[in-house]
């Protein structure tokens, strides 16, 4: 099976945020995106270019277009939130971003009306079912496609420092789980989700597309759901590991690390150096650390063993990082990473207000709501 890559200008970037609806009183998840977005489409009934649905009808999802700064890119899923409040705000519905709700349960919610997402349920049950989270997904242009494999498997030694930094669903249905992201480990139990194969080369993956294909796994490439992705039709990388993060500093700083990181690599490859990726049972054990501790993980940082705190490494690779992030545009993006390890991340703000409020889940989702408002970090 040949698979065709998409014409893309190098490290060009996208960003795709998933928000939640919740009712402006209670805070719980409210199945309305299907009125949203009628209330969005243009006169003659054309949806909206940019503003779509998801799996379940309390979310909807801002799409950026293709752009050459994280800053655009923010300013355009930003600019969609403004939209979206203008249907939302008149029926008193609100927004979160967090990788979980903290107490809405499954069997409340309502999945969207499209064939692909009915089979989805039909085979996952229980588990299809539960996948009530949110997550922002960022794509990186790629120029050639014999690049894509070799950096694909580089970026999985940084995925416990995107997972860690963006961590934010430490409450499921009710219950404080003890993880940082219990989002990472409950989305991997979806067919094709979850790390991906280390595969050698482009032809390796249209080999195992083909696989899954010819066996009935899935009707097409988009029904892989790996962790870190190629997106054919794009042509870039996707990177899909995140929690969903609630404010737009946030959401630029792990944007600003994600490209910076495809760049740095692909001026590695330029150069006829190689990139280095990790034994996967190292990345599976990484995954796991900073799903279950954040930015409290101690991470394997290369192939001989080495550990690290996620915060030094993180702290050690702006560093690296930094004069490609100023030739891109993002050194403050990419510098605002130090405010998430100094001021603590989403799941750490979510655990602080629940214990100021006695333990009130509906308390944190006001917090939520207030922090993708104003853009600001809940301290209490």
């Amino acid at each position: 099976m040949e698979i065709e890559f998409a014409r893309s200008e190098r490290s060009t970037i996208g960003i795709e945020w998933e928000l939640a609806l919740v009712d402006g009183e209670t805070g719980d998840l409210v199945c309305l995106a299907d009125e949203v977005l009628t209330a969005l489409a243009a006169p003659d009934g054309t949806p909206h270019p940019r503003i779509t649905g998801e799996l379940l009808l309390n979310t909807v999802e801002l799409v950026s277009g293709v752009h050459r700064t994280v800053a655009g890119a923010v300013a355009d899923v930003a600019a969609q939130v403004d939209e979206v409040r203008a249907i939302t705000d008149p029926r008193g519905v609100e927004l979160i971003c967090s990788g979980s709700h903290p107490f809405s349960q499954w069997f409340d919610q309502e999945v969207t009306d499209k064939a692909r997402y009915h089979r989805l349920i039909d085979r996952t049950q229980w588990w299809g079912r539960n996948m009530m989270i949110w997550g922002i997904h960022v794509h990186v242009g790629i120029e050639d496609k014999s690049k894509v494999i070799p950096i694909l498997n580089g970026l999985l030694g940084y995925l416990p420092h995107l997972q860690a930094l963006s961590a934010s669903s430490p409450f499921w249905a009710g219950v404080n789980t003890g993880y940082a992201s219990n989002r990472a480990l409950m989305f991997q139990q979806l067919p094709t989700a979850g790390l991906p194969w280390i595969l050698e080369d482009w032809a390796a993956w249209e080999r195992y597309v083909a696989d899954m294909a010819v066996t009935g796994v899935i009707e097409d490439v988009t029904e892989v759901r790996w962790d870190i992705r190629p997106s054919p039709r794009w042509g870039t990388i996707e990177v899909r590991a995140c929690d969903g993060v609630s404010t737009t500093e946030e959401l630029g700083a792990i944007a600003a690390f994600i490209q910076c990181l495809v760049d740095w690599m692909s001026g590695r490859l330029d150069a006829g150096e190689s990139v280095e990726s990790m034994q996967p049972w190292f990345v599976r054990e990484n995954k796991w650390r900073a799903a279950r501790y954040g930015l409290d993980a101690r991470i394997i940082t290369d192939t001989a063993g080495t550990e690290s705190l996620v915060t030094d490494d993180v702290r050690r690779l702006i560093g690296i990082l930094s004069p490609v992030a100023e030739r891109l545009g993002c050194l403050h993006e990419l510098q605002s990473l130090n405010r998430i390890i100094s001021g603590g991340a989403s799941y750490q703000r979510q655990l602080r207000v629940a214990e100021a409020h006695g333990g009130s889940l509906p308390a944190v989702v006001k917090s939520l709501t207030r922090e993708l408002r104003t853009g600001l970090p809940a301290t209490s």
